[in-house]
């Protein structure tokens, strides 16, 4: 019962100021874009996606993701041997490269050049007493298409391409909803874990443990995710954080269902050529933290 205390205090959200700054960032990109005459005129979605949309954020962990979504126009997945004709599209008549310099375009313009920073996947948008750092990623949508059934996924997903080339897909609507039915399935625990463990992440970074290092935080929520409701709400924090992290420990072994283990989203893999993060490494951090925590 040492760590109680703390995992209860691990487990808040982010104070009402905090909250206060995340919201002021995500009004003030949708007044940049509003802003802008060519972008206000296009059939867009501002999304608000990452730990801020699904409220696993920690203290001075919070900068605020967001996705400027471009509905008109879309990445497309079409079965094999399928192409656009079958299905009635036609090419867009946008470039992302475009759409995204016409996002740069209304950021530099409604917040200064100086406060917006172009990175590989999206602009930093900088922080002031008003509001915390904003990164926004613009996107096009995505859109899965399949032979029977239904003609895409529904909702859609978002795509972009990095400037280095690479496609990334997301599922934002996905994530959000799944987060939401997971946090009322185990009586308002699944944030609160989420939040315990991203912590004590970050407590093992601050203290220099190698197995910490480059841990990303939506693989601490996917792996949490996909603990059985059954590992939450128990008598105390120090007994759902246990459960859950057997969990994540004892599927993380070779043998364990790791390849099969879905993001939030339950659509892409949490673990695969596609991610940053490798079992192995995943595996390591979960092991060194229930040593950290002194768990036998």
């Amino acid at each position: 019962m040492a760590w109680e205390d703390t995992f209860k205090s691990w487990g808040g959200a982010p104070g009402v100021t905090e909250q206060q700054k995340m919201e002021n960032a995500e009004i003030a990109v949708k007044k940049a874009i509003k802003a802008n005459v060519t972008l206000s005129s296009m059939d867009i979605s501002i999304i608000p996606q990452g730990s801020y949309k699904s409220r696993t954020n920690v203290k001075n962990d919070s900068d605020v993701d967001i996705c400027v979504c471009l509905n008109s126009t879309f990445f497309p997945r079409y079965p094999q041997g399928k192409s656009k004709e079958d299905y009635g599209n036609s090419d867009g008549s946008i470039s992302f490269a475009e759409f995204k310099n016409l996002v740069q375009k209304a950021l530099e313009d409604y917040f200064g050049k100086t406060s917006v920073t172009r990175g590989n996947k999206a602009f930093d948008i900088h922080s002031n007493s008003y509001r915390v750092d904003a990164d926004v990623v613009p996107a096009l949508a995505y859109r899965y298409y399949y032979d029977t059934g239904y003609k895409w996924h529904d909702p859609e997903g978002v795509c972009f391409l990095a400037d280095d080339g690479t496609k990334i897909i997301n599922w934002p609507h996905q994530t959000y909803e799944n987060c939401k039915n997971k946090h009322e399935a185990t009586g308002q625990r699944y944030r609160k874990i989420t939040r315990i463990l991203k912590r004590l992440r970050n407590k093992m970074q601050e203290e220099n443990i190698v197995e910490a290092k480059d841990i990303p935080s939506f693989l601490i929520q996917s792996m949490v995710w996909s603990a059985p409701d059954d590992h939450f709400n128990r008598d105390t924090y120090s007994a759902d954080v246990r459960a859950v992290l057997a969990h994540c420990h004892n599927e993380t072994l070779p043998n364990g269902k790791h390849a099969t283990l879905c993001e939030v989203n339950d659509i892409k893999n949490i673990y695969g050529t596609h991610q940053p993060c490798t079992r192995e490494k995943a595996h390591s951090f979960f092991s060194r933290a229930w040593d950290y925590l002194g768990f036998e």
